[in-house]
């Protein structure tokens, strides 16, 4: 008989396996993080890291988060999968839910949030050519410059970053690019066969990127003007992340359409949902769009108590709250190579007039986890739950970094 012999991995075996066995199209920093609880997590030997990034916003409500996982637990016992062929008993309730949460009628539910604006763009088109009347194969969306709404051919197709691009055409037409936060622009794009501006209010990926107060709410009047939809992909900005439930909400707007995820699962399992109207999303009869693991109960299961999370534990407020507290202090940093410090809620971007790239190896070496974004800019988006005393542990070590140069 054979005894088992418990082998232990450094962090260096495991970095050597990816890079000899994965495909090499991300430039993750070198920790290798083996389990994790709140906002901090660990490497294979052990070491603790303030995790500054929540997964691009995906656990707001904190790593492996108990009453999350409790559900996943529960649920994964019952049943997982039943594909929208049957109905189950979590898809209904998460409707409804999202429904009072959000007030928006019907919910559509996909996986990624790349599947997400991919039903977006499809249900835009689809709602201009049966509703606006706009010929068969004419219909326009307007985009702005910097946008990431995710990696599908079509979404590269108006992306305005070569390297999302490079080598992956042809591309899917009917798009037009706006700069960011230019109203004018906007009102020059539109057109007769214009169907929808898909914008998000705040540019993530781009460094944190606010446009000019007001820039929202004009935009939403010139759609209106205009019988366009207002699309607002809120898939890193959403669920608490600006310390508001949705980003739109700090100019007191509605989008036509919302794109969510993300955070929707807390981090646990893939969940996305497009939020409309009964007489957008009603464009749609059966067979028309679908999704195999799209609503399914684990899925549907997991996000309602994710939701329930944000809400009762009272976490966009907290991220209003903490956020502020965070960006006042990250602001008080002295160094020639800032450009610029800017953020709102607990989402904060550090511009550098160099790469950025240095400095978050050397936070990692600190125990801050961060990552660089578009070169120059030091994303800071740790999980909603973070607390105050945390924050100066992490700031402490920032500091450090960020003055040493």
């Amino acid at each position: 008989m054979l005894t088992e012999v418990m082998i232990e991995k450094s962090s260096r075996e495991f970095v050597e396996l990816e890079n000899q066995f994965g495909a090499h199209n991300y430039h993750p920093l070198d920790i290798v993080i083996e389990r994790a609880e709140g906002v901090w997590v660990y490497d294979v030997e052990g070491n603790r890291y303030l995790d500054c990034l929540a997964a691009y916003s995906a656990v707001n409500q904190g790593h492996c988060h108990p009453r999350i996982l409790e559900t996943l637990t529960e649920q994964a016992h019952k049943v997982t999968l039943t594909s929208r062929a049957f109905r189950n008993d979590q898809l209904g309730p998460f409707y409804k839910e999202l429904h009072e949460l959000t007030g928006f009628d019907m919910a559509l539910p996909m996986n990624s949030g790349a599947e997400a604006v991919e039903t977006a763009v499809k249900t835009a088109r689809k709602w201009g050519y049966k509703v606006k009347g706009i010929p068969d194969g004419k219909a326009e969306i307007i985009v702005c410059a910097n946008n990431f709404h995710g990696r599908t051919v079509t979404i590269v197709s108006f992306s305005t970053d070569e390297q999302y691009r490079d080598g992956f055409g042809p591309f899917t037409p009917g798009f037009k690019v706006i700069p960011f936060g230019d109203v004018e622009a906007l009102r020059q794009a539109i057109t007769s066969n214009t169907c929808a501006f898909l914008v998000e209010p705040i540019q993530g990926e781009a460094g944190i990127v606010i446009p000019p107060a007001g820039f929202l709410s004009q935009a939403a009047e010139i759609c209106r003007q205009n019988r366009l939809l207002l699309i607002a992909d809120e898939i890193q900005s959403g669920l608490g992340r600006t310390g508001e439930l949705f980003a739109y909400m700090h100019e007191h707007i509605r989008p036509d359409v919302l794109i969510i995820g993300k955070a929707l699962a807390g981090g646990f399992y893939p969940v996305s949902a497009v939020l409309s109207s009964k007489e957008i999303l009603g464009v749609y009869k059966p067979g028309d769009h679908g999704s195999t693991f799209g609503g399914n109960p684990l899925g549907c299961a997991i996000a309602r108590t994710a939701l329930r999370v944000l809400v009762e534990e009272r976490l966009v407020e907290r991220s209003a709250e903490q956020g502020a507290y965070f960006l006042g202090l990250l602001k008080s940093l002295h160094s020639s190579q800032i450009k610029e410090v800017r953020g709102i809620g607990l989402w904060i971007g550090i511009e550098l007039h160099v790469s950025a790239r240095p400095y978050c190896e050397a936070l990692k070496q600190e125990g801050v986890l961060c990552k660089e974004t578009h070169d120059k800019v030091i994303r800071i988006a740790p999980p909603l739950i973070i607390r105050r005393v945390e924050i100066d542990w992490a700031f402490e070590r920032i500091r450090r970094v960020i003055e040493k140069g």
